[in-house]
């Protein structure tokens, strides 16, 4: 069978179903995406890669300018796929995320194609990020603003034969006329590799000249970024309290300072600094360390070693690390907003907590620790949870080639 994926920055959520797909001798896999986000490639694979299109300065309504260069990226992607084409490669099937243009026009060049799509977020001016948090308000004009950023998909929305979301609470975000379509498979957690520590585990903190085991208490908190649409806001102004409850515990965050969702902080270069600036004298900084990006293995082990993880989010899209917490045995402590509440029962498998509520979340934080030992069960429903409901080998690879079948025979 041969199969397209088209994502700017493949593999993305790609990345385990394209690796399956390309592991069998009778499928040709070819991915299309942004030359300048693609640093590694998958020798199974073959790629189709675009130049990242010149951003577009034309006097246009800043509004439109989004809607524009995604538009050039859609040009730049079918380009690809008209070359492909004229090279005799016809797919049996296309994948391919919504979210930034590149499918546009994935019809006009393969009309008779399945195209299955990834749908990630859909934006609504009420019941998700927009206006969530009162500390940052949007405008008065940020509902007229969220149309054109759904204008994207909109157009891309019809090509869909099939369509995939993550979880339900994004799949509700979309519009009703396509939730019909939408198939709720995420993307996988492999449970046989993110799992407790089946051995001591440790970690130096070199700087410091520490070394962290399983017999300390550790919080962890992981993000790709450090920034309030993931609760760092709250989680730093929680630890002051936290840290003098437990005055032997250590602080482990994971995360870079750019920012992936939401705006830059006004007064400091990064959201750490903006926080620091705020509670740094409130904290032993001995005892909370920034750790930045991370190899993988690092990543891991530092979820082994986790006494207590810290997972808080806007209304948004649920990251792949709070799963991955989740299977490696973790005791979660999450924001009681959509999608954390999908998963997480509160007592039952984690602790659900008040997103903007720094000092119930330092109470809960500490009485974890303290009662570590009579969590243990919940760290198991955790697991079980994952394994049950997201195991990549056992749930989500079956699920997308349940789909593919399906969506080849219509």
């Amino acid at each position: 069978m041969n199969i397209i994926f088209i994502h700017q920055n493949f593999p993305g959520q790609y990345k385990n179903i394209a690796a399956f797909l390309s592991a069998s001798p009778n499928n040709q896999v070819l991915a299309i995406g942004d030359r300048k986000n693609i640093h590694t490639q998958d020798p199974r694979l073959q790629y189709g890669l675009y130049g990242t299109p010149s951003p577009v300065h034309n006097d246009i309504h800043p509004w439109l300018a989004p809607l524009a260069n995604h538009t050039q990226r859609g040009i730049a992607a079918a380009r690809v796929l008209r070359t492909i084409k004229t090279k005799g490669f016809k797919p049996d099937l296309i994948f391919g995320h919504l979210g930034w243009g590149d499918c546009m026009f994935v019809k006009d060049e393969f009309p008779d194609v399945p195209f299955i799509g990834f749908l990630e977020f859909f934006y609504n001016a009420q019941g998700a990020d927009c206006n969530f948090d009162p500390e940052f308000p949007s405008s008065s004009e940020l509902s007229h603003n969220l149309r054109l950023k759904n204008a994207t998909q909109l157009v891309s929305l019809p090509l869909m034969d099939s369509a995939i979301s993550p979880t339900h609470w994004q799949a509700k975000q979309y519009p009703h006329f396509i939730r019909e379509q939408i198939n709720i498979i995420h993307e996988g957690i492999n449970t046989t590799i993110i799992k407790p520590a089946e051995q001591p585990v440790s970690l130096q903190i070199l700087s410091k000249g520490l070394q962290l085991t399983q017999d300390n208490e550790i919080v962890t908190f992981v993000n790709r970024n450090m920034e309030p649409y993931r609760g760092f806001h709250t989680f730093m102004r929680a630890l002051p309290d936290f840290l003098q409850q437990r005055p032997n515990a250590h602080v482990l965050i994971v995360g870079g300072d750019n920012v992936s969702y939401g705006t830059p902080p006004k007064n400091a270069k990064t959201w750490r600094e903006a926080l620091l600036n705020e509670v740094g004298n409130q904290i032993d900084s001995s005892r909370v360390h920034f750790l930045g990006k991370i190899p993988y293995a690092d990543y891991l082990k530092i979820l082994q070693l986790s006494t207590v993880h810290v997972y808080l989010t806007y209304p948004f899209v649920l990251s792949w690390s709070m799963l991955e917490a989740m299977s490696a045995g973790c005791f979660v402590i999450g924001s009681n907003t959509g999608p954390v509440t999908e998963v997480i029962q509160d007592g039952i498998n984690g602790w659900l907590t008040d997103f903007f509520d720094s000092q119930t979340l330092a109470k809960k934080m500490a009485h974890a620790i303290e009662y570590r030992r009579e969590l243990q069960p919940l760290r198991q429903a955790a697991r079980q949870t994952i394994i049950e409901k997201y195991d990549l080998h056992t749930r989500c690879l079956p699920q997308y080639i349940e789909l593919i079948n399906k969506t080849i025979k219509k």
